[in-house]
């Protein structure tokens, strides 16, 4: 058979490709995608360079898309900024919930949420400066995010309440107890830094203790 014949044949008996091409994400799906992946990238930049310094084009940029994309999503810079420190604060909420034991009762659960806490915001360094931040640069986020977590917070301690495991308070001061260790536990978080030169540098399971121990001896006593 001449090369032409053989070509022919070649060309109609080959075996199909069959490959599989990648697939296609839906839509909504790709959507969604690019939402976290902005709202992600911002988490990032936000806690590196803080509100002021964080650019559409570097959030963009981290995020890995053009910055005509960010408007798909976002009017505006700040239309990000109001809802970012609520959703990172609802995963750091996720994480907790998903690290502690369910059973835990009184003082042994106070401790699992303290450790889920540290451990998600040494995982998450930048939540510190997103929080403390918004206040000025987010505050429509800031005082959302208080909201969702004093209010969950406070329906647990009133569970402990009334178990009879916190005793030495009524019920109507739950509300200000909550505050008091949501702060507390803000504040570690930077203890050390501003503590830079100080002689005592108590490391995080010192801490922890130390936090135990005065839920011990004055909510849990």
């Amino acid at each position: 058979r001449d090369s032409h014949t053989i070509s022919s044949m070649t060309r109609y008996h080959s075996k199909p490709d069959t490959a599989k091409k990648p697939k296609k994400l839906p839509r909504a799906e790709k959507s969604e995608l690019i939402r976290k992946k902005l709202l992600d990238a911002a988490a990032s930049v936000v806690g590196e360079f803080g509100y002021r310094d964080a650019s559409i084009t570097l959030i963009a940029q981290r995020a890995g898309v053009a910055n005509g994309t960010f408007y798909n999503y976002f009017e505006t810079r700040q239309d990000l900024f109001d809802v970012l420190l609520p959703i990172v604060g609802q995963n750091l909420l996720a994480y907790i919930r998903k690290n502690m034991d369910p059973d835990l009762t009184g003082i042994e659960r106070e401790r699992a949420r303290y450790r889920a806490y540290v451990d998600n915001t040494n995982k998450n360094p930048g939540f510190g400066r997103i929080l403390d931040e918004a206040a000025v640069y987010a505050p429509k986020a800031f005082i959302a995010h208080l909201q969702t977590f004093a209010s969950g917070y406070e329906r647990s301690l009133r569970r402990s309440h009334e178990r009879g495991e916190i005793t030495g308070f009524s019920e109507r001061e739950l509300p200000a107890i909550v505050f008091m260790l949501m702060g507390a536990r803000s504040y570690f978080n930077i203890l050390n830094d501003v503590n830079e030169f100080a002689e005592i540098r108590p490391s995080l399971e010192e801490l922890e203790e130390t936090y135990i121990k005065m839920l011990e001896r004055g909510l849990f006593g």
